[in-house]
């Protein structure tokens, strides 16, 4: 099964977590070989990949990211699947880090991230995007 976007139960459990503190979010990506724009889309007929629609809402959704004070903080490229399932490889990774969790929302409600947000769903295959709240980073697991 793939996943492109929240299920309204993941939504609404999403929202309902403290809005007031800062958020990381780590997003893995796997993309369409080609990307599927509805019918009709300026970006259609383009023939884009995947990825390459991929740049395209990173390049249209980026000023209003870095406006409600967003900021990337991790990026990885994935090499090799050490533990878990052999069918699951993520292209891209990376830890979006927000001041808080309600500059998350206002972004996605943002009608210019609506409109840059028909790239995301055309050019990803699958996806997981996981909420988690920063800890203390340090040279040990525990």
């Amino acid at each position: 099964m793939n996943y492109i976007n929240p299920t309204r139960e993941a939504f609404d459990f999403f929202k309902s977590l403290p809005r007031d503190r800062p958020i990381h979010m780590l997003n893995l990506l796997r993309y369409r070989d080609v990307a599927e724009y509805p019918d009709g889309h300026p970006n259609a007929e383009k023939g884009w990949t995947g990825q390459r629609a991929y740049e395209e809402y990173g390049k249209t959704s980026g000023p209003i990211f870095q406006r409600v004070g967003g900021s990337i903080i991790w990026r990885g490229k994935w090499e090799a699947m050490v533990t878990g399932p052999d069918d699951k490889h993520w292209e891209d990774a990376f830890v979006a880090q927000y001041p808080n969790a309600g500059a998350f929302l206002e972004m996605i409600t943002d009608p210019e991230y609506q409109k840059a947000v028909v790239n995301r769903g055309a050019a990803v295959l699958d996806s997981r995007l996981i909420r988690f709240a920063p800890g203390v980073a340090g040279d040990g697991f525990g």
